[in-house]
Parts: structure tokens; sequence; C-alpha cells
């Protein structure tokens, strides 16, 4: 599918992977419509044709009113990308007691919910647009999981669920949507360069390095942001979830 003259939404796209994906899908002639939280977006750095408009991923209205945006442009939306997610730790069992529940619905509330909120808002959306190609197609839902989806680590038992579950989501949705025309696949990358790990110390980026088979290196989000758009371009890629990771298998810790 070409993106030329389409609207594209990408969440989480003030910075790291979404802000690599905004950036790339605007240079493949797209408009974008960035979702971020207001603190985030003071921070990003400007970008033509990527525009960044505050809104919480699990606000039905907040993410309706930038569908309804997209709609007033008069633009055709083609594209969402699920990057917003949190990945903050705790072991179910910790030196202060069990595991703080408020927490874990917050990172599932974020990481899941907010990916759900977005992908049926977006798909109603696109379910009203003329077809794009001639066997229907009229949009792609791309999602981001995680490899603790599938081996999470000690102090991850929230992340790891919350990815778990988009990973369970994407063949569910993508038989959800076909009869509509819009595909849906999710990226679950490995160790990625992101501001998460920008205060990681040099000796601590060799270890994580170390670990991963090849290239023995951190991922970076412009490739994530390749993955996406190879995604959107190929018409046959339905109901998949891609690891990104160098062919990592996560260790206990």
């Amino acid at each position: 599918m070409d993106v030329t003259g389409s609207a594209v939404i990408v969440t989480g796209a003030a910075s790291g992977l979404g802000a690599a994906t905004a950036k790339r899908f605007a240079a493949d002639g797209a408009t974008v419509f960035g979702i971020d939280l207001p603190q985030s977006i003071e921070k990003a750095e400007a970008v033509a044709n990527v525009n960044l408009v505050a809104a919480d991923v699990t606000s039905e209205t907040e993410v309706q009113a930038v569908v309804d945006q997209i709609v007033a442009a008069e633009l055709p939306l083609r594209v969402a990308v699920n990057c917003a997610g949190v990945g903050w730790a705790a072991r179910i069992l910790g030196k202060e007691g069990p595991h703080d529940l408020e927490l874990f619905r917050k990172v599932l509330d974020i990481n899941t919910v907010g990916t759900f909120n977005v992908m049926r808002l977006a798909a109603n959306r696109m379910q009203q647009e003329s077809a794009a190609t001639d066997d229907g197609a009229r949009g792609v839902v791309i999602n981001t999981a995680s490899v603790a989806a599938f081996e999470g680590q000690i102090g991850q038992i929230a992340y790891a669920a919350s990815k778990g579950a988009v990973h369970a989501m994407t063949i569910s949705a993508a038989r959800d949507l076909a009869r509509v025309g819009v595909r849906v696949c999710t990226i679950a990358p490995g160790t990625i360069a992101t501001p998460m790990l920008a205060g990681i110390t040099e000796e601590f980026k060799k270890t994580l390095e170390a670990g991963i088979p090849f290239p023995q290196r951190l991922g970076e989000p412009a490739e994530y942001a390749d993955l996406a758009a190879f995604i959107v371009a190929h018409n046959y890629l339905n109901g998949e979830t891609i690891r990104m990771d160098g062919a990592l298998r996560m260790a206990p810790r």
C-alpha cells in the first residue's frame, strides 16, 4: 500500500520508536498525526509533515478527536502504528511485599488497552475509506509487542503480560478486520537504543550487546521504522508478529 497523500497515526511519536516511525512515513509522503503526552511533545524535535497532538492513548474521546482531525483534513487514514508504551519493572514478590496491583493495572492499561483503543478507532475510520488497492485493502494497523512477550525476565511480569496480550490480539484482530480490508501485524522488538536506555553505562550497554547473537549491537529505532514501512508496503503480510531482535532470546535476568 502506498501512503503518499494519506494520513498515518503514530502513537508515542515524540521520541524513540514512534519518532523514527513518524519521520519515516512523513518522508514517504504521508501526513503523520503523532499522538503523545504534552510533556513529551514539549521536548520533541519538529519534523516536516508530522503533526504532534497531545492525547492519551487510553482515552476514547482524545483518540477519537485525533481521528476527527484527519477527517476534517480530508485525508484518507491508511495506517496506524502503536508505539506508545511503558516498561515499569517490579517482581511479584519484592523486598517491600507483593507487586503493587495498581502498577500492574496501569502497565496493562497503557500498553494493552491503549493499543486496543487506538486500533479499534483507527480501524473504524479505515473501513469508511475507499479501497486503496484492487484487492480491497483499506488500511494497516501495526502494534508493538516485545521479546518479553515470549521470554519475560525477572521483574517484567506486568510488562510481559501487557506485551503478550498485544501479540495474542494480532491474529484475532487480523481475522476481525479482514472483512473491511484492514491488515494487522505486530512487531516484537528486542533491545533497542531508545531513550529508555539513554542513562545506562557503557559497561552495561556492552553486556546487553554481548547477549545478542548477530548483529551484536542494540537495534536502532530507524530499523523499527523500516520494518513498519515494509509491512505497510507488503500487502500479503497479515496476522503476524515479527521479532526484530538479532536472534536474541532473553535470559532470566
